[in-house]
């Protein structure tokens, strides 16, 4: 699963993608279209449920779960007519299943908006609205398409065009196309034309560090929150893109002693993490004994059988049974043995769907 990280040029994207990555692979310049070629990097999830595993199961190996991180060129108004790098912005994001939009909220002159003014609520129509015009064109031209097929009577035509006709209709209102209300059995549908509007999208909102301690009396901050839950259905996260590269340079403890110093208990970084695991509708289970600890990736919804896959096909083909106990249950009962006594150890069958932080061990043929 890819996550791409987007916004207008010189916003702060590749320094917040060094940080998440704690590599140096994108370029940090402080000028537009520093990113031309797209990064990808491999972000760890953190999990505090690791390590009390460990302990119960007394092993050193813990191995997180992972998603993919990917640093897009910056958009400038007019991308969905080939300004900018627009071209290529638009078929970089298309290949990601989310985004996350950097907007910036802080104020220094020292520091080129490609605007020229600090507004995030404008940053962000600019970007919102050429994945809409660019939506707008693929619609048209698959809806024609359609038409065409619903003419010989082609069942998957004729709900193609209906739906591509709601979709239009929507998209001219100025909204992007997550926001439309559709029924759970259309969504697939709708994906299906791989539009760029209907990627599931969270706000990043970059703030200096002496904002990060309390980055809801920042006004920018405030605005984008209240505009992105109202006008879009999103969420929002403080981030100090300059502040996270730092600590990506220091050890855990002098990570956690500079985040003291400035009134932070987590890292920005680590929610933003957390957040975008949530927003591509990922959780995780857990395996857990002498060799390693483990936190596997699962979409949420899939069930045992499924889940048995992700480790190795062969556990899926050979299926019997999953032996789960919740994380809460196992971690208050000290031991797979107390836990079993407990009651909290359960038989579950291939068509159990796997929760997160379930604790399991498959047994396959």
């Amino acid at each position: 699963m890819q996550t791409g990280i987007v916004g207008l040029p010189n916003v702060g994207k590749s320094t917040l993608f060094n940080a998440l990555t704690r590599t140096r692979k994108a370029e940090m310049e402080n000028y537009p279209f520093c990113t031309i070629e797209p990064n990808v990097g491999i972000v760890t999830v953190p999990d505090a449920r690791l390590e009390p595993l460990a302990r119960i199961v007394k092993t050193d190996t813990l191995i997180p779960a992972a998603i993919e991180i990917v640093d897009i060129a910056g958009l400038v108004g007019g991308a969905s007519t080939g300004e900018g790098l627009g071209n290529q912005f638009l078929a970089n994001i298309r290949e990601v299943d989310a985004i996350i939009h950097v907007v910036r909220c802080f104020e220094d002159d020292d520091v080129i908006h490609h605007m020229g003014k600090v507004d995030p609520l404008r940053d962000i129509e600019i970007i919102s609205t050429e994945l809409i015009l660019a939506d707008l064109q693929s619609c048209e031209s698959q809806l024609e398409r359609n038409q065409r097929k619903a003419k010989g009577h082609e069942k998957e035509a004729i709900a193609n065009a209906a739906l591509l006709e709601r979709v239009i209709a929507h998209l001219n209102q100025g909204r992007p196309g997550f926001t439309m209300d559709l029924p759970d059995d259309a969504w697939p549908r709708l994906r299906s034309f791989c539009l760029l509007s209907t990627k599931p999208v969270l706000y990043a909102c970059n703030v200096l560090d002496s904002d990060i301690a309390d980055p809801s009396q920042n006004p920018h901050v405030a605005r984008v929150e209240q505009y992105a839950r109202e006008h879009h259905g999103a969420g929002s996260c403080a981030i100090s893109s300059k502040l996270e590269a730092e600590l990506a340079e220091l050890s855990s403890a002098e990570a956690t002693e500079f985040m003291q110093d400035l009134g932070v208990s987590d890292s920005g970084v680590s929610r933003l993490i957390r957040a975008t695991y949530d927003l591509l509708g990922l959780a995780s289970f857990l395996t857990a004994g002498e060799k390693e600890v483990r936190a596997w990736t699962f979409r949420k919804g899939m069930t045992a059988q499924q889940c048995a896959g992700i480790i190795h096909t062969d556990f899926a083909r050979r299926f019997i049974k999953a032996e789960v106990v919740a994380y809460d249950d196992l971690i208050s009962a000290g031991s797979y043995a107390a836990a079993r006594e407990a009651g909290r150890y359960r038989i579950e069958g291939k068509e159990y769907r796997m929760q997160d932080g379930d604790v399991v061990l498959f047994r396959f043929n």
